[in-house]
């Protein structure tokens, strides 16, 4: 059997020749060579640790355009569509680009069937308005709308209940405008000739 080296380039010849070969030992100096090294490692790891554990989450802040006086007020929009399935309450910035608050009814309730009704509009509503006063938003245009097209032009159940959550809980309403979609001419509306039959 050929002598073996291990990776420092030390021989190995065993006393027999059928003996296998085993890993030299370590010699004292080595030995306290590799544990220094094991130590400054452990040390390096635990800083970067403790480094990731000091380290806190960073606040955004969200800026609402220019410094405001003493009594005016911060618009936004709230584009409230309520369907007679949901009941959605949507802030904007006034350009409409930017979305501050998004609550819907069926976010507030666990049944289906309760999506659209006042109580979850209302329930929407009143989060919207303790959110937007988080941001600065003092004053609200609500832009109104039912399905539209060539489904139903009336707002859904939610929607006169929303409006009056909004109020109370005091946010300042300025314009309150319907912009349901109202085709001038339309395509086929769904049902057949016959209608839809009950």
């Amino acid at each position: 059997m050929c002598n073996a080296s291990d990776r420092f380039g030390r021989t190995y010849e065993p006393a027999d020749k059928n003996e296998h070969w085993r890993p030299p030992k370590w010699t004292k100096n080595e030995a306290n060579l590799r544990q220094a090294k094991f130590n400054t490692w452990d040390a390096a790891n635990n800083s970067v640790q403790s480094k990731r554990k000091t380290r806190e989450p960073k606040e955004e802040n969200v800026t609402l355009g220019p410094a405001v006086r003493e009594g005016e007020h911060v618009f936004g929009v709230a584009h409230v569509f309520a369907s007679f399935n949901d009941t959605f309450i949507h802030v904007t910035d006034l350009s409409g680009r930017e979305t501050l608050v998004r609550i819907t009814g069926g976010m507030k309730v666990k049944a289906d069937r309760d999506e659209s009704s006042p109580y979850a509009a209302m329930l929407a509503s009143q989060d919207v308005a303790t959110r937007c006063k988080e941001l600065g938003i003092t004053a609200l245009h609500i832009k109104l709308r039912a399905t539209g097209g060539n489904k139903t032009k009336t707002p859904g159940p939610g929607a006169q209940s929303a409006l009056r959550a909004l109020a109370r809980s005091g946010m300042k309403i300025g314009r309150i405008e319907d912009v349901t979609p109202v085709p001038t001419d339309s395509t086929r509306r769904k049902g057949g000739r016959r209608g839809r039959r009950l």
